[in-house]
């Protein structure tokens, strides 16, 4: 199986941080856990190249997240990543179907929406977490993380984003392109980099025919550095079973006697943790006998 990856280097002269992020294995883990559309899938997965772009940056005990929230027909994308390039994610209506645009694509626009907000937040583990965030353009997505670095981060960065999905659910090509000048680049490599990034309005298809290596090449035939992202949840049933005894027990027994059960429903892996009045009782049980 091909793995997601990012591929880093510097160009023109070393003014230039390129990267280039094939995200399609990511994409199909998560079409696989949340049964999304592919409207949903493609918001989804624009989002999720962008945050894994960003973790790119950070320590490896740093963290971050990324939400989206436009307003659209699809709710809030959240999501969340670290250093090791470890991320997870879900979306708010995950079965939203939208018909496509004029031009026959995806209307990615419409299930985000642009009346709201683009949020980062990045614990750097030193301090108070940072946050920016930024109004949203258009729910595209690209020209959105485009307008946060410029207003919150005050990096000018080219972006371009796709994914491509096929009518059966599967997605054949997704990833970006970021364009980012170094300090003190001049307004010509600034220029560059605008007209450069044009070149990838189908950087999705780009991928699914020559690979993220074939783009570095596109830009310019230098070596670089690869990096593997993952889909990965922290979540597990013992952590759930730590929340269920911060419940306390009279609380947990309440809860049973209401539902009949305690089911734990993590967002980010669309996973259920059940448990019955058996599975409780020995909780607080071997709580006890501690």
């Amino acid at each position: 199986m091909q793995k997601s990856k990012i591929l880093k280097t510097l160009v023109w002269g070393d003014s230039v941080s390129l990267a280039v992020l094939d995200t399609t294995e990511f994409v199909n883990e998560a079409i696989s856990r949340h049964k999304f559309t592919p409207v949903a899938a493609a918001a989804f997965g624009r989002t999720a190249t962008a945050a894994a772009y960003l973790c790119s940056w950070l320590k490896g005990d740093s963290a971050l997240s990324v939400t989206v929230n436009g307003g659209g027909k699809g709710g809030k994308i959240c999501i969340s990543g670290d250093g090791e390039l470890n991320l997870r994610g879900f979306v708010e209506h995950p079965q939203t179907m939208l018909p496509p645009r004029k031009d026959g694509k995806l209307d990615v626009g419409a299930y985000v929406g642009k009346s709201g907000t683009l949020t980062v937040v990045r614990d750097d583990k030193n301090g108070l977490p940072f946050t920016g965030t930024c109004p949203l353009v258009t729910g595209e997505i690209a020209e959105d993380f485009s307008a946060y670095f410029l207003i919150s981060e005050q990096r000018p960065t080219a972006v371009a984003l796709g994914v491509k999905v096929g009518t059966d659910g599967k997605c054949f090509g997704a990833g970006g392109v970021f364009l980012q000048p170094l300090p003190g680049a001049d307004e010509n490599i600034l220029a560059r980099c605008e007209r450069e990034i044009a070149k990838f309005s189908s950087v999705s298809s780009l991928i699914q025919m020559q690979g993220a290596e074939g783009i570095v090449a596109l830009v310019e035939n230098r070596p670089f550095h690869t990096r593997e992202i993952r889909y990965r949840c922290f979540c597990s049933r013992e952590k759930t079973q730590n929340l269920i005894l911060a419940l306390g027990e009279s609380d947990a027994k309440a809860l049973l006697k209401e539902k009949g059960h305690i089911s734990i429903h993590c967002h980010y892996c669309n996973t259920d943790y059940d448990f019955d009045g058996h599975a409780v009782s020995a909780l607080f049980s071997e709580k006890e006998g501690k």
